[in-house]
């Protein structure tokens, strides 16, 4: 594609047509509402799927995602550009105190040496899989003995081997305290290059899989969790679909384990068996 066909992709307008097509299918298939003042970001994030196709206007785009040729190779791009990924590390810090003090002082007092085992429903590039493992690692250098595994899920293949790679900026990993970065964060050994890795003993811990919380079961986790932290990720769905997906989510979760949600999110008229311990952390009922 030359210069003059790139700028003509860029100035390509999504339809409202052309939008409704994508955002019924997005919803249908993957419980993600994109209502109309949408259409705007929608387009700006798919430019670069017209110019990486070479095509000219989002009318042969949405003709080519959904041909059977399109459908196979073009919607978990499309999906990975569409999905809202922001998340950092130690985002709504108060959750690892209560993960801390509640959570983790109650499974030791309840439980032999076992494994701790956390599902990250939703982890999007890691960040949020990482401070848990290292919230975790801290806890139990002081309780030997016990081990601890964590999941991590996402509908994005993108996400997912951003966080599976576990490189981050330095700017991007400020907020960690800086007796936990000596410990747990790799720093390039061009100084030169201003990124780190998260260290090997972290990254030892961590399984991830895709996962669509769409799907009927969650047949792929194959285990029951002590915890599961699923954060700012129902904000995006109907009310109908948030409550199918806890209860899958909760399904997965062992009686008397805890669930995390976002600080935005609330599940208090939802008929589920949880007890609320705080805002937005309920214990499964047992």
């Amino acid at each position: 594609m030359d210069n003059q066909q790139k700028i003509s992709a860029y100035r390509a307008q999504l339809s409202a047509y052309e939008f409704k097509r994508i955002s019924r299918f997005i919803e249908s298939n993957y419980g993600i509402k994109l209502p109309d003042h949408k259409r705007i970001m929608v387009q700006g994030r798919l430019h670069k799927r017209l110019i990486a196709l070479n095509l000219n206007t989002f009318k042969q785009y949405v003709g080519y995602l959904f041909s059977p040729e399109g459908s196979e190779k073009e919607i978990p791009q499309m999906v990975d550009l569409i999905s809202t990924n922001k998340t950092d590390f130690f985002r709504e810090s108060p959750h690892f105190k209560v993960l801390t003090e509640v959570v983790l002082e109650e499974y030791i007092n309840t439980n032999s040496f076992s494994t701790f085992k956390v599902w990250s429903a939703g982890c999007s590039s890691g960040e949020e899989v990482y401070t848990i493992g290292m919230v975790i690692n801290e806890f139990f250098e002081d309780h030997k003995g016990y081990r601890y595994k964590i999941l991590g899920s996402d509908i994005s293949y993108k996400m997912l081997k951003k966080a599976a790679e576990a490189i981050y900026d330095e700017k991007d990993v400020a907020i960690i305290p800086l007796y936990l970065k000596r410990k747990y964060l790799l720093k390039h050994k061009d100084k030169s290059i201003k990124k780190v890795r998260i260290s090997p003993e972290l990254r030892s811990k961590v399984h991830y899989i895709r996962l669509n919380f769409m799907d009927e079961r969650y047949d792929d986790i194959k285990q029951m969790y002590d915890v599961a932290f699923c954060r700012n990720v129902l904000i995006y769905f109907e009310r109908d679909v948030q409550l199918q997906v806890i209860r899958k989510i909760l399904a997965k979760i062992k009686p008397g384990g805890y669930l995390f949600l976002g600080h935005s999110e609330s599940i208090n008229d939802m008929d589920l068996p949880v007890t609320k311990i705080s805002p937005t952390v309920f214990k499964k009922d047992k």
